[in-house]
């Protein structure tokens, strides 16, 4: 495995730090989760329990041994520090200045192992006015921008149903970050000391809803390119399948309801097939009443341009109710 013969201390509880040691372990790393004594990582008693374990926690921390340890006392943190010795990675979770409070700042395990790379995670970075606030997915994401875009047009910001903030700003781009840092000491660099911030990570996959407003495009909630601005990208509900999403090889395909064909016009005609605004809000509540077999065997001539548009919705509508 690729990461076999790396060791990696894991101090982090919950879910993003953890997530994060989960893909290094996958990918061949020794992990060792340390856990205060008597209660361990909140998460162990974190409901489903199967057997008396918690399946959240079964789910993220496979792969890795344990360890408990007292890091207030003086003897846990020595034990620590003899392990920092013959470690590549430290990975924890702490609010900003807590290792340092507990005498295994950075100064600290750097002079212990100058090939070291430790990971902070935290909501804010290390500095600034938020570093030290509190918070979770939800608000991380809400700081960052994420949140405010999901939702139907007109209606109140939705949490995601996936934590983009803890999983993929504080889990999938730590272990990225890691990864970099370790190959630079392969390299024949010294370790570094890595600041993860969650909502940082959440902006920067905003990445392309910002270069669109930059270029003067709208993006609202509820109509923008993933959201509902366009036919081609929306869920429909069409007979005898539930609701199903264009392309997804059980529901209706537009390109073809449509008749628009390969080529570079297509891309440009189906974005030009704008749900009817009379239909507004929620594109699954819109349905089909022709059987999928007969919607999806309508192949005609390429059709490209504005015409796409109007061939879309006068389609749809001769076939009883419109697709969106």
């Amino acid at each position: 495995m690729p990461l076999t013969g790396i060791r990696v201390l894991d101090l982090t509880r919950l879910l993003p730090g953890p997530f994060c040691t989960m893909l290094l372990a996958d990918m061949g790393a020794d992990v060792i989760k340390v856990e205060e004594p008597s209660t361990g990582d909140y998460m162990r008693w974190t409901p489903p329990l199967v057997d008396g374990q918690s399946a959240l926690f079964n789910a993220i921390n496979r792969n890795k041994r344990s360890l408990t340890l007292n890091l207030k006392s003086d003897a846990g943190r020595d034990l620590l520090l003899r392990l920092v010795e013959r470690s590549d990675v430290l990975v924890e979770g702490n609010r900003p200045g807590v290792m340092d409070r507990l005498g295994l700042g950075w100064p600290v395990l750097h002079a212990r192992n100058p090939a070291l790379v430790m990971c902070s995670i935290t909501g804010y970075g290390q500095d600034g006015p938020m570093a030290l606030r509190a918070g979770h997915d939800i608000n991380y994401v809400a700081t960052a921008g994420v949140l405010g875009l999901n939702g139907a047009q007109g209606g109140p910001p939705m949490p995601l149903a996936v934590q983009v903030g803890d999983i993929g700003a504080g889990g999938l781009q730590p272990a990225v970050a890691i990864l970099g840092a370790l190959v630079g000491v392969q390299r024949g660099d010294q370790g570094r000391w890595l600041d993860v911030s969650m909502t940082d990570g959440a902006v920067s996959w905003l990445a392309l809803a910002l270069a669109q407003q930059g270029a003067g495009e709208e993006v609202g909630r509820g109509d923008h390119r993933l959201t509902g601005r366009y036919a081609c990208y929306r869920v429909y509900a069409c007979r005898g399948q539930g609701a199903r999403a264009p392309g997804d090889g059980s529901g209706v395909s537009i390109a073809d309801a449509i008749g628009v064909g390969a080529g570079p016009g297509r891309a440009g005609a189906l974005l030009r097939a704008r749900p009817r605004p009379e239909r507004g809000g929620v594109a699954s509540a819109d349905r089909c009443s022709r059987p999928r077999r007969k919607c999806s065997s309508r192949r005609r001539g390429p059709t490209r341009g504005a015409d796409a548009g109007r061939l879309a919705q006068a389609r749809c509508a001769r076939a009883g109710r419109a697709h969106g």
